[in-house]
């Protein structure tokens, strides 16, 4: 079983990778959040650049991921990505996000699928890295679905990465287990889910449902139970010292690239953090006043001291 790690903006970056593995051991896979490829003739600079910088991501395999329409540029990235060292290349096609979709990038490109078959057809003919694709199942109903898998069971995919909800969900509602199975049973390539994993028991009905499941992404039911990995796979549940040495060290981290913006950044993993303790209400209201450094350490150092671990740690949406 394959275990990796989701693409999610502002959180999953090459800080939290480290960090992670650190403290709970490495995934199978990390998937970098989406990166936007530079015109052709240009490299990657800024955020990206860290992002796929290989000193940032040494000892981890990770996959980068291209939010993209435009095939020149995404043929060039890979180019670029390839004489990095990577061997693999991802595109969204899962933001559900409304500025991403109004350019007709991410889950948006799923509303013109002859224009979205024509682009997979040319980048994966003229990539230089295997081509793989995280998906959502259409943009307004699931019936979607059925042209889309068609469109992408006549390409040559890497992997499809399958998010069995439409673009309008967002990550709401129960995903559709059923357009994952037909997936499973029609595509020649290899197929991986990923949506509301939040715990042993997810998983387990998931394989109960599709045994033949082979590789499973964790997003929102990781960050919010940092040993969640390590329980499907017989571990066990993180202890209250080692969840806040994961902190510590994952605020350290944060201090060390961004300075005190951390404490912002921090904030943004404690959304889904608090639902590892038994009153996240009180977790949220901690966290949630503090602007400064000092400030903000007294805080998790109260929640740390008085609030108890959650029996299970599980996102509450």
């Amino acid at each position: 079983m394959i275990l990796s790690l989701a693409p999610m903006e502002g959180i999953t970056g090459h800080v939290f990778r480290r960090v992670h593995a650190e403290c709970f051991g490495k995934l199978d896979r990390y998937y970098t959040p989406f990166l936007t490829p530079p015109h052709v003739g240009s490299a990657f600079g800024g955020r990206a650049r860290k992002e796929i910088d290989p000193a940032h991501n040494e000892g981890l395999d990770v996959v980068p991921q291209l939010l993209t329409k435009n095939a020149d540029e995404f043929v060039w990235a890979a180019q670029l990505l390839a004489d990095m060292g990577y061997t693999e290349v991802n595109l969204n096609l899962g933001c559900p996000s409304g500025t991403v979709v109004a350019k007709g990038r991410g889950s948006g490109f799923l509303r013109t699928p002859d224009e979205l078959e024509a682009f997979l057809q040319d980048i994966c003919a003229r990539s230089c890295l295997p081509v793989s694709v995280k998906t959502r199942i259409g943009v307004v109903d699931d019936s979607e679905y059925e042209r889309i898998l068609e469109l992408y069971c006549r390409c040559p995919l890497k992997e499809l990465i399958v998010h069995p909800r439409v673009q309008k969900d967002r990550y709401q509602g129960t995903p559709r287990w059923q357009a994952y199975g037909e997936t499973l049973s029609r595509a020649s390539f290899p197929v991986a889910y990923n949506g509301d994993i939040f715990g042993v028991d997810d998983m387990e009905a998931l394989l109960k449902a599709y045994p033949e499941t082979r590789h499973v992404m964790l997003g929102r039911g990781l960050l919010t139970n940092p040993a969640l990995a390590c329980m499907v796979k017989g571990g066990p549940a993180a202890t209250v010292r080692e969840l806040q040495q994961f902190h510590d060290k994952l605020f350290c981290a944060y201090e060390e690239e961004i300075g005190g913006n951390a404490v912002f950044r921090m904030k943004e993993w404690w959304f889904y953090a608090q639902f590892a303790f038994v009153d996240p209400l009180a977790v949220h209201r901690a966290v949630r006043k503090a602007r400064k450094v000092g400030e903000y350490k007294d805080a998790v150092g109260r929640i740390f001291s008085f609030v108890p671990l959650a029996k299970v740690a599980r996102f509450q949406g």
